[in-house]
């Protein structure tokens, strides 16, 4: 009750009021109508009008007098009014859905208290725009999923492999006869491959000309990814096309082993999970002699490719994130050994004693890769990464009975730390360190060339979020090469705008840096840094499991490495290339439309040409077909405890150079197209059987010819078309889990 709006009725004092006690009623009656009337003279009337930064009136929020039940909600145009009996120094509390809450100090003193008050937005990170241009990523943390590790597992065509389930994507080529990325007109040497932020060097494995190869790593190891297709941030270099960034899984669900058996091999792996800690440690083997010699070969084999692997995974978790201090460090080893023998017929020029066989060519790599990487966050918007990784591939090639010796070593340490300075604004600051070598050796000449560079490289990059729909980055990478003795700063920019029905756009730009291959570098190492800018316009939407994206590019490139002669032996070399890459791309995914079916659809346009390696003007290279596109089509059928998957990849031809016509990759081969199929069923649920089949209509794709050196008596240059080992390739694996959870299968670490 409000004592202020109490009123006496009149004939109280009458009734009460007599001679004898008139004057002591009447002090009574006075002092009664003064504790009355009290409130009433200090009451205060406080009133305003809610606003956004944007001047736009805020309807709904809720005004409140700090530690008492007075207050208030504003109206439709923003406005509020109520009156309180509370006196002197107050505190008023603003708050709205979506809005910072602010609190003003007020007097209250019977004098009417008029404010009008404006209302940050808050910044949430689950539904505020995010930068999409350039970028395709796939974590526990992002909403915009792109594809995660058991998209790839059950892509049909992909085998298992990164590499081959990203060629889905948009802005990939496929490759067929290399197998590695190439993405939007670049080489496949353009892309660069992270492991929880540390560079992953021979992330490919080894192989001979013309032969296909694959990424080293099992999807299984990794919780996402972030795939980039251009205009990458600047905590990333030496990169001028893509960067691939991997991060593994922390903490697995249970202990459990899992045995695979595979028509290629088999292996198992052991996970011990503890309450902050887990350990992981697998062995695998493969041979493909079994199989290639029931399927018939294009490539004829003296060895078939054989390897194996073994690796070790630790991660630890400590501190207490409640308390606002916590860290995760995890260390990781991978180690695989892999040959083969193949002779490779050469047009025109078969050696004497060799049976028309051609080229023999032998392969033994040995591969180890092993990084430790740790993340903390501090006190006061703190945090803090960073590790340290070493790459060694060591390749023995005998190529006519002659050895050669390769080495390659990549070390890399970084270290950077997070600062959000305010809900809107944080700042990335970080440091690198590459040390670089490589050798290599023409034993029965006893020649051997060498070099070691070391880079220094330092990264800052800035986000702002103006609000929830508009976002601005901005970064900037400076390197410095002791080889090259070559300073460098490349800038990077990209901004980000919301619509109202949660699509956005996104822009992205920037300058980025590589330095030649190593087999270049060894050649002539004061090689400086090939350039590209970058130019990307995204608009993205995703809604009711449904993804949309399209993506317009323009890339040009500078200094590129030029030479005559063949790749094997480049004289010459400068850096007089240029070129550029323009186009646009579509991908669609849809996991509503057909009930139990999850598919997408993608489409690229690649106009690229450069002067390049031993091209002596601008031309399309062999590896940036003009058109290309793909379809993967994934349907769960609950009853049968399967999922049958089908998956198509085209494009509109490779270019390549007749040296018989006038002109510089003057020539095009047919369409490539490769239709496969896949079936994973799982009999009991730590049982799956996966069978998998590529090209199943047995297309005979062909990438392009090779052509004899010198021309016949009749000036005729003979050729041999380059194509698939064979037709199709069939795989069928048995993947057991044990565990004491009997439900637990290989599908919980994906």
């Amino acid at each position: 009750m409000n004592f202020g709006q109490v009123r006496l009725p009149a004939h109280f004092a009458l009734r009460n009021f007599d001679k004898k006690q008139g004057a002591p009623m009447k002090n009574y009656l006075l002092i009664l109508l003064l504790f009355a009337a009290a409130p009433t003279l200090a009451q205060t009337k406080i009133s305003g009008i809610v606003t956004d930064q944007k001047g736009g009136v805020l309807p709904g929020a809720n005004i409140t007098l700090k530690g008492t039940y007075d207050g208030t909600s504003s109206d439709t145009q923003g406005n509020f009014a109520f009156e309180t009996d509370e006196t002197g120094s107050q505190v008023i509390s603003i708050q709205a859905l979506g809005f910072k809450t602010q609190e003003i100090n007020i007097i209250c003193s019977g004098n009417p208290v008029t404010l009008k008050v404006t209302l940050p937005e808050s910044i949430n990170l689950l539904t505020a725009v995010t930068i999409t241009a350039g970028a395709m990523e796939a974590s526990d943390e992002k909403k915009s999923v792109v594809l995660k590790p058991l998209d790839i597992v059950t892509t049909s065509g992909a085998m298992g492999d990164i590499t081959a389930a990203l060629l889905t994507l948009p802005g990939t080529s496929t490759v067929g006869n290399d197998g590695r990325l190439f993405v939007r007109g670049g080489d496949a040497s353009e892309t660069s491959i992270f492991i929880d932020g540390l560079q992953v060097g021979n992330a490919f494995g080894s192989t001979a000309s013309n032969v296909p190869t694959r990424t080293r790593f099992s999807p299984n190891l990794f919780k996402g990814s972030f795939f980039s297709t251009g205009g990458y941030s600047a905590e990333y270099g030496q990169a001028l096309s893509s960067a691939l960034a991997l991060n593994t899984l922390d903490l697995p669900l249970r202990n459990q082993g899992d045995i695979s058996i595979m028509s290629l091999g088999g292996g198992y792996t052991q996970t011990l999970v503890g309450k902050n800690n887990a350990l992981t440690a697998s062995g695998n083997y493969y041979n493909l002699a079994p199989y290639q010699s029931l399927v018939k070969q294009n490539f004829d084999w003296e060895k078939s490719p054989s390897s194996w692997d073994s690796e070790i995974s630790l991660r630890q978790k400590w501190g207490n994130a409640a308390k606002g201090k916590s860290g995760f460090i995890k260390a990781y080893f991978h180690t695989e050994g892999n040959g083969m023998a193949i002779w490779q017929k050469s047009p025109g020029n078969d050696l004497p004693g060799n049976d028309g066989r051609g080229d023999r060519i032998e392969l033994h790599n040995r591969y180890s890769y092993g990084n430790v990487s740790f993340r903390h966050s501090a006190n006061k918007g703190w945090f803090f990464y960073g590790g340290a990784a070493f790459s060694h591939n060591r390749d023995k090639y005998n190529i006519n009975r002659e050895p050669i010796r390769q080495i390659n070593q990549i070390a890399h340490s970084k270290i950077a730390a997070v600062k959000d300075f305010t809900p809107q604004f944080s700042l990335k600051n970080g440091l690198e360190w590459y040390i670089k070598s490589y050798s290599e050796a023409l034993i029965s000449q006893n020649l051997k060339r060498k070099y070691t560079d070391h880079q220094l490289n330092h990264f800052v990059e800035a986000t702002y979020y103006f609000s929830n729909r508009l976002i601005m980055v901005g970064g900037l990478r400076t390197g410095y090469s002791s080889l090259s003795k070559q300073m460098w700063v490349t800038p990077r920019f990209s901004v980000a705008y919301k619509l109202e029905n949660q699509g956005q756009f996104s822009f992205a730009a920037g300058k980025f840096k590589q330095l030649p291959e190593e087999k270049l570098r060894v050649l002539q190492t004061n090689l400086k840094n090939g350039e590209a800018t970058h130019y990307i316009l995204n608009y993205f939407i995703v809604n009711n499991n449904r993804t949309f994206r399209a993506e317009s590019f323009y890339k040009t490139y500078d200094n590129l490495v030029t030479y005559q002669g063949l790749p094997t032996a480049p004289a010459n070399i400068t850096q007089n290339g240029a070129g550029y890459a323009r186009g646009f791309d579509f991908f669609y995914r849809d996991k509503t439309t057909i009930k139990g079916t999850d598919f997408w659809i993608t489409y690229s346009f690649v106009d690229s040409k450069r002067r390049f390696a031993n091209y002596e003007t601008k031309v399309q290279p062999s590896f940036a077909p003009r058109h290309n596109g793909s379809v993967v089509i994934k349907h769960f059928i609950g009853k049968l405890k399967s999922q049958l998957g089908s998956s198509w990849s085209w494009n509109s031809g490779y270019t390549y150079n007749n040296p018989n016509l006038q002109g510089e990759m003057q020539s095009k081969t047919k369409m490539y197209s490769d239709l496969s199929i896949s079936w994973s069923y799982l009999p009991r649920p730590n049982i799956i059987i996966h069978a998998a089949c590529s090209n199943v209509l047995g297309r005979s794709n062909v990438f392009g010819y090779r052509y004899a050196t010198q021309p016949d008596e009749t000036g005729f240059y003979a050729s041999l078309p380059t194509g698939q080992q064979a037709k199709r390739f069939a795989f069928i694996g048995l993947f057991i889990t044990l565990s004491k959870n009997k439900d637990a299968n290989q599908l919980n670490n994906l």
